[in-house]
C-alpha cells in the first residue's frame, strides 16, 4: 500500500495558484461548452434547456468563486467588525440573471450564447426560484444581503436550507391548491455544502447543576436528542466591485442516519428514522402549526437557525481568540430580522455561559451590546409566543435562562416604577394565563441594543402602542429604518429597456446611488422623452400581456388601464376591497353607465396560509367574479379581471415593469411597511393607497399630486373602532347597496349556494378591524380620479417619470447604510479586483 499522505514542497499558496478566468466571450463559450459535455455529460442530442442553463451557471459560479474567496480573505486578513443578519426567510429569486448583472457581463454572455445557437433568456428561465422565503420579510432579506455586498459591508446571511418551498399554488376550481415545491429537486448550482463547519443542536433531555472547582455554579444540558446542523453556502455579489458575501444555510440531519441492527432485524422503517425526524426540520418552510406537532416544529426550526448560526460565529471568534470573550461585542453584531430568530438572545447566553464559562453578568453585557432587533409587525397575533410548557419540553435549558433574563429584567422595571403591578404583568416576558407563554418580542426587545422599525409611522406606532412601556423604559433604544428595494434586480435587471433609458439620458451611476434618479424630474417636461418612455412601458405592458396569456387564457388590451395588486392575501392587506371595486365596475357597465369609460385590467395575485380560511375564501371570491366578467359579453374588454397563480419573485420581475397602477390599500395602522409599493414606484407605477406603512413617505418623496390618496387615517380607523356600524354604511351607499345584493343574491356563485356567506359576514360585522365597508366609498372615488388621470396618457406618463424620480430613498443601498451608520458601525472593505 502506497504512503498517500500528503506532502508539499512548494509554499503552500500555489496549491491554489490559477490564472484568473477570463470575462470575454470566447473563454466564456469555451467554459460553457467544457461544463457541458465533460462536467454534465451532454452533447447536441439533449434538448432540455436545463442542462444548458446548469453548464452556463457553473461558469458563473468558477467566476464569482474567484472573487468569493479574495472577499473571505480580505476580511480575514482586515480583522474587521462584522454583522449577520438572522432570517427565517431569502427570498432570493432567481440567480444567474442577478450574478450576471452585478459580475457586468450580462451583454458578454448572451453573446456568447446567441453564437451558440442558445436564447438566453429561455436559460433564465429555466432556472427555478430559490423557495427559501413566504413574502415581504424574505425578499427584504434578499435585498440587504445584495447592498451589503454591493456597500462592500463584512455581512453575514444566515437562513435555513428548505428542502421545500412555502408550496406551489394551483387554482383548481377557483380554489388555492398547495402543491409542493421542490425547488431542490434537481440540485443547486450555486451552493457548497460546508460539512467541516457542521454544529450539534441541542432539543429535549434536563439539565443538571454542579459545583466547578473554583467554586462556581455550572449547568449541564444532558440527555439530548441531537441533531447536527450542515451549512451550505451561497455566493452573494455586489455590483461590479469584486466583493462576495456569504449567504449560509442550514440544513438540519441526524447524527446517526442508518441504524443498521434495526435494518437487519427488519424494521425498514425504524432504521432511517432518527434521519427522517431531524430531516423534518428544514423540510418546508412555515409548517402549518395549527397543531402542536406543527409548533413543535417550528420551535424547533428557529432554534436550529440560532443555535447553529451563534454557534458558528463564536467557533470562528475562539478559533482566533482562545476564550478571551473581552472584545467579542466590539467585533460582532447580530441583526434579528423580526421575531423568529429572538430565541437567539437566549442562546448566546447559554453558549457564554455553560460551554465558554463565563459569569451572567459578562454574558449578559455581551449580549445586550451584540443583538439589534428588527421589528415588521404591528399585528399583536403575528408576535411569536410560544407555550412554556413546549418550551420546558423542547428546549429546557433556554426555558431557564429566559426564566432568569425574566427575574433581572422585571426587577429593572421594579425599580423603575415601584409597586405598578399592572406594568410588570405587561411588560413580563411571560404571559400569564391558562396557558404561559413566553412573549418572544418581549425577549428581543430585552436582550437587544436597537430595536427598529421599518417605516416612519410604523416607528411610531410601536413607540406609541405595541411597545410602548419599553419604549417608556429605553427610547434611546427605539429607531426607524424605512425599507427598500434593491435597484439592480428590481429596475437594472428586471425592466431593461427602461433602465438603458435612463442610463442614456442620465448615466449609470443611479444603479448603485439611486437618488441620481431625481435627475429625470426636468425630462417629465420634455415631450420627446415622454413620448419614449410611453413606448417602453406600453412594451412592458405587451410583454406582461405574452407572459401571462396562455396561464389565464384571456385577452388583454395593452391599452387599457393595469391595475395591479400582488402580495401575500391577507385580510388586512385588503383585496376583498379591491374585488368589491371590481363588482362596481361591472355593475356600471351591466347598467349602462359607461359613458367616458376607462378600460381597465386588474390582476390581483398573492398566496393565503394554507391554514387561513378567509384568505383562501376571498381568493375563490376573485376567481368566480373574474369567470363572471371575463365571459360576459357585455362587458367585452372594457373590463377584465384575472388572479395570476403562483406568485413568486421571478413573476414579479415580469409584472412590475408592467403595471400602470399600485394598489397598495391596507387597512391604516396594519401594514409595517411594504416593499412591493417602491418596486412599483421604481418601475414608473402610480400609487392608489392608504396613509399606511411606506405609502406616507412615498406620497412625501413623489408629492400629493403624484398619488392616489384614499381611505381613514389610522388615528380615524382607531376612533371607528369604537362604533363602526357598516350595515348603516351599506344602506346609505346605492353603489355598495348593489355590490352587497349582487354577492347576497349569489350572482357570483349559482352553482355553490352559501360559499360566500362567511365574507359577506366579515363585512357586515361591526368587529371588523379591516374596515373595509368603512373605506368603501373613499376607493371608489379616488379610482374615479384615476381614471379621468388615465385618459390623458400625457399627464399619466409625466406623473409616471416623477414617480421613477422621486423613488431614490426606497434603495436598500439607503435602509443598510443606515442601518450600518446607527447600529452596526462597520468599516466597508475594498476588495481588490
Amino acid at each position: 500500500m502506497p504512503n498517500r499522505s500528503f506532502k508539499k514542497s512548494k509554499p503552500k499558496t500555489t496549491i491554489c495558484s490559477l490564472p484568473g478566468l477570463g470575462m470575454d466571450k470566447k473563454q466564456i463559450a469555451v467554459d460553457f461548452k467544457r461544463n457541458y459535455s465533460h462536467r454534465l455529460g451532454r452533447d447536441e442530442n439533449c434538448t432540455s434547456p436545463h442542462y444548458a442553463y446548469e453548464a452556463l451557471a457553473l461558469a458563473i459560479s468558477d467566476r464569482l468563486m474567484e472573487r468569493w474567496k479574495r472577499t473571505y480573505n480580505a476580511y480575514k486578513e482586515q480583522d474587521c467588525r462584522k454583522a449577520y443578519y438572522l432570517s427565517m426567510e431569502f427570498l432570493m429569486g432567481r440567480t444567474l440573471s442577478n450574478a450576471m448583472l452585478n459580475l457586468g457581463i450580462n451583454d458578454t454572455v448572451e453573446s456568447a450564447m446567441y453564437d451558440l445557437g442558445l436564447e438566453l433568456e429561455e436559460l433564465i428561465e429555466s432556472e427555478p426560484d430559490a423557495g427559501l422565503g413566504n413574502g415581504g420579510l424574505g425578499r427584504l432579506a434578499a435585498c440587504f444581503i445584495d447592498s451589503c455586498a454591493t456597500l462592500q459591508l463584512p455581512v453575514t446571511g444566515y437562513g435555513l436550507r428548505y428542502e421545500y418551498g412555502m408550496f406551489s399554488q394551483a387554482i383548481i376550481n377557483g380554489e388555492q391548491v398547495e402543491k409542493p415545491d421542490h425547488w431542490l429537486r434537481n440540485g443547486n448550482v450555486w451552493e457548497i455544502e460546508r460539512p467541516e463547519y457542521t454544529h450539534r443542536i441541542k432539543f429535549g433531555g434536563h439539565t443538571e447543576t454542579h459545583i466547578d472547582e473554583q467554586g462556581n455554579k455550572r449547568v449541564c444540558w444532558v440527555d439530548t436528542h441531537d441533531v447536527l446542523a450542515v451549512p451550505f453556502d451561497t455566493p452573494i455579489p455586489g455590483y461590479q466591485n469584486g466583493t462576495v458575501n456569504t449567504l449560509r444555510l442550514w440544513k438540519a440531519t441526524a447524527t446517526d442516519v442508518f441504524d443498521l441492527q434495526e435494518f437487519n432485524a427488519g424494521d425498514y422503517a425504524e432504521s432511517v428514522a432518527a434521519k427522517n425526524t431531524a430531516e423534518n426540520i428544514t423540510m418546508v418552510l412555515y409548517p402549518n402549526d395549527a397543531n402542536e406537532n406543527g409548533k413543535a416544529l417550528r420551535l424547533r426550526q428557529q432554534y436550529l437557525l440560532a443555535s447553529a448560526s451563534l454557534q458558528d460565529v463564536i467557533a470562528n471568534w475562539v478559533g482566533r481568540n482562545g476564550n478571551d470573550f473581552s472584545e467579542f461585542a466590539a467585533n460582532n453584531c447580530f441583526q434579528l430580522n423580526d421575531t423568529h430568530p429572538s430565541i437567539a438572545v437566549a442562546e448566546l447566553m447559554r453558549l457564554l455561559m455553560d460551554i465558554h464559562g463565563l459569569d451572567w453578568d459578562k454574558a449578559w453585557s455581551i449580549t445586550r451590546n451584540t443583538m439589534a432587533y428588527t421589528n415588521h409587525t404591528l399585528l399583536p397575533e403575528a408576535l411569536e409566543r410560544w407555550s412554556v410548557n413546549l418550551f420546558k419540553q423542547l428546549l429546557p435549558r433556554l426555558m431557564e435562562i429566559i426564566f432568569d433574563i425574566n427575574a433581572h429584567f422585571l426587577s429593572e422595571v421594579s425599580a423603575r416604577w415601584p409597586g405598578d403591578r399592572g406594568r410588570l404583568a405587561r411588560m413580563s416576558l411571560i404571559e400569564e394565563g391558562s396557558e404561559q407563554q413566553v412573549r418572544m418580542a418581549y425577549l428581543a426587545i430585552v436582550g437587544s441594543y436597537s430595536v427598529n422599525g421599518v417605516a416612519a409611522l410604523h416607528t411610531k406606532l410601536l413607540q406609541q402602542g405595541l411597545f410602548r412601556d419599553f419604549y417608556e423604559l429605553w427610547p434611546a433604544k427605539f429607531n426607524n429604518k424605512t425599507n427598500g428595494v434593491t435597484p439592480r434586480r428590481w429596475l437594472a435587471a428586471c425592466n431593461p429597456e427602461q433602465a438603458a433609458l435612463i442610463t442614456e439620458t442620465i448615466g449609470d451611476g443611479w444603479v448603485t446611488d439611486l437618488s441620481l434618479l431625481k435627475n429625470l424630474k426636468p425630462y417629465a417636461e420634455d415631450e420627446l422623452f415622454r413620448k419614449r418612455w410611453y413606448d417602453v412601458q406600453q412594451s412592458a405592458k405587451q410583454k406582461l400581456i405574452d407572459y401571462k396569456k396562455q396561464e389565464l387564457n384571456i385577452d388583454l388590451d395593452v391599452n387599457a388601464l393595469f391595475d395591479v395588486q400582488v402580495k401575500r392575501v391577507h385580510e388586512y392587506k385588503r383585496q376583498l376591497l379591491n374585488v368589491l371595486h371590481v363588482i362596481h365596475l361591472y355593475d356600471r357597465i351591466k347598467r349602462g353607465d359607461t359613458a367616458n369609460w376607462t378600460s381597465r385590467c386588474v390582476l390581483i395575485g398573492g398566496k393565503a396560509a394554507p391554514g387561513y380560511y378567509m384568505a383562501k375564501k376571498i381568493i375563490k371570491l376573485i376567481n368566480n367574479v373574474a369567470s363572471v366578467i371575463n365571459h360576459d359579453p357585455d362587458v367585452g374588454l372594457r373590463l377584465k379581471l384575472a388572479f395570476m397563480p403562483n406568485y413568486r419573485v421571478s413573476a414579479m420581475e415580469k409584472i412590475c415593469p408592467g403595471a400602470d397602477l399600485s394598489e397598495q390599500i391596507s387597512t391604516a395602522g396594519k401594514e409595517a411597511s411594504g416593499t412591493g409599493n417602491m418596486k412599483f414606484m421604481m418601475n414608473g407605477a402610480l400609487t392608489i393607497g392608504t396613509l399606511d406603512g411606506a405609502n406616507i413617505e412615498i406620497r412625501e418623496e413623489v408629492g400629493d399630486e403624484n398619488f392616489f390618496l384614499f381611505g381613514l387615517t389610522e388615528e380615524q380607523v382607531e376612533e371607528m373602532s369604537r362604533h363602526y356600524d357598516p350595515v348603516a354604511m351599506i344602506s346609505q351607499d346605492d353603489d355598495l347597496q348593489r355590490v352587497i345584493n349582487l354577492l347576497e343574491c349569489g350572482h357570483f356563485n349559482q352553482f355553490e349556494p352559501g360559499i360566500f356567506d362567511d365574507i359577506l359576514a366579515s363585512i357586515k360585522s361591526p368587529h371588523d378591524p379591516w374596515m373595509t365597508v368603512a373605506d368603501f366609498r373613499s376607493f371608489v372615488d379616488t379610482q374615479k380620479r384615476v381614471e379621468i388621470a388615465y385618459q390623458d396618457q400625457d399627464r399619466w406618463t409625466k406623473m409616471s417619470i416623477l414617480n421613477c424620480a422621486a423613488s431614490g430613498k426606497f434603495s436598500t443601498d439607503r435602509t443598510i447604510t443606515d442601518y450600518n451608520n446607527d447600529i452596526w458601525k462597520l468599516t466597508p472593505v475594498s476588495i481588490n479586483c
